[in-house]
């Protein structure tokens, strides 16, 4: 069971928080995925099934091989462009997970 002192934990260590409300709805969604997870558990012979890694692929489809397109590259200048927050040509984004505390 995920209890809403454990979601209240895992929140402070990706450095946001939410109203008492929000970890109410995502305790009650964390119990329906539980309870889910259970029933595929339950399942006859699951564990003998070959886990399915991409589900669009059948005999009918065809994935398009990768091709690299010059002109629709942008240089690294130009991505800077779009951003006010630069380190050494990379774009400087916000922390997100404290990790002092994993």
């Amino acid at each position: 069971m995920i209890t809403k002192e454990m979601l209240k934990d895992y929140a402070r260590k990706l450095m946001f928080d939410m109203d008492d409300n929000e970890y109410e709805t995502l305790q009650d969604e964390f119990a329906t995925i539980l309870k889910q997870m259970e029933l595929i558990e339950n399942i006859p012979n699951i564990k003998e099934t070959e886990p399915l890694f991409y589900p669009y692929i059948s005999n009918e489809t065809k994935l398009r091989n990768d091709e690299v397109n010059e002109m629709e590259m942008l240089s690294v200048s130009e991505v800077l462009a779009n951003t006010d927050h630069q380190v050494r040509d990379q774009v400087k984004v916000p922390r997100v997970v404290d990790s002092d505390e994993l």
